[in-house]
């Protein structure tokens, strides 16, 4: 009877670990790894957008410093004639040459500043490349099973996550929110 009480036990103890093992390796996550580098280089689109930008840059960048050019060919006239100069004629060639080095100033600063043109351009070019990107990351995810996509090309990292694997609010109930 000892005998199989301890056979029992043990058949019990086993069923235990192979259900539980079951049900942990049931639920195991899978992701999956992307290299977005490599995935842009063979997307003519992105090269066409890269190349649009690389000429509208060189445009833009050759119109900001035609009017450095421009101020910086006015000081130099301006320290030639300075001697010859009344004060007033003085100082309206620094205003001008000031006025000139602000036009340049801005004019830089509304092409490649934070929210430049150029960052507006490359926003309306890339937006729609990176959509229909994530979209199809998105798709193979889902076909397969993927919880998480990330990227092995960048430090961004999660190109996609489902939001099932998703714990933020679990952690804000922890927290009482």
């Amino acid at each position: 009877m000892k005998q199989i009480t301890k056979k029992l036990t043990a058949l019990a103890v086993i069923l235990v670990l192979h259900s539980s093992f079951f049900i942990l390796h049931s639920e195991a996550q899978k992701y999956a790894l992307i290299d977005m580098e490599y995935i842009l280089k063979n997307v003519p689109a992105y090269e066409r957008a890269n190349e649009q930008l690389a000429q509208v840059s060189k445009r833009w960048q050759a119109e900001v410093e035609a009017l450095t050019t421009e101020a910086s060919t006015m000081y130099k006239n301006y320290q030639n004639e300075v001697v010859f100069l009344s004060q007033e004629q003085k100082q309206a060639k620094q205003d001008a040459i000031m006025q000139k080095e602000k036009e340049a100033a801005d004019l830089k600063k509304k092409y490649f500043g934070p929210e430049g043109e150029l960052f507006k351009k490359r926003e309306s070019l890339m937006s729609p490349i990176q959509d229909e990107i994530y979209n199809a990351v998105k798709e193979v995810a889902e076909l397969r099973g993927y919880q998480m996509v990330l990227d092995r090309a960048s430090d961004n990292g999660i190109i996609f996550a489902s939001p099932k694997i998703d714990i933020s609010n679990e952690v804000l109930g922890k927290l009482g929110y």
